[in-house]
């Protein structure tokens, strides 16, 4: 596989990573739907309810962020070790792209971590 279809990869990758974010944050629209500053005793469960549905989404957002970044980042090691196996003297060159491309997967996974953060402290 060239280099087309690696950075295809990637970006099959990264989009199906974008999607299951997205999806998952859905996950957090029941704890909209109520608002806690108007609880009446008897629906204390409602909330319970809500803080839930929170924990649940933020705890699945993060599960799958970071599920699919570490496969996403073993795939990019195991073809760059590839492509350095196969030419020595690019090695440089597929370093410096690996790097870059980490750090990308791994800015991915950190926004999803401040989307659990926000559904958690802010909804």
């Amino acid at each position: 596989m060239g280099k087309e279809g690696t950075m295809k990869t990637l970006c099959r990758v990264l989009l199906i990573m974008l999607l299951v974010a997205v999806i998952a944050s859905f996950a957090a629209l029941p704890a909209l739907a109520a608002e806690e500053d108007e609880v009446a005793p008897e629906q204390a469960s409602s909330t319970m309810d809500v803080k839930t549905a929170k924990a649940f989404s933020a705890g699945g957002l993060i599960a799958i962020a970071a599920g699919a970044g570490a496969v996403s980042m073993a795939i990019a090691i195991a073809k760059s070790a590839e492509s350095t196996a196969r030419q020595p003297e690019a090695s440089g060159s597929i370093r410096s792209n690996l790097l870059l491309g980490l750090v990308v997967l791994e800015t991915a996974i950190i926004y999803a971590l401040i989307v659990a953060i926000l559904i958690i402290f802010v909804l």
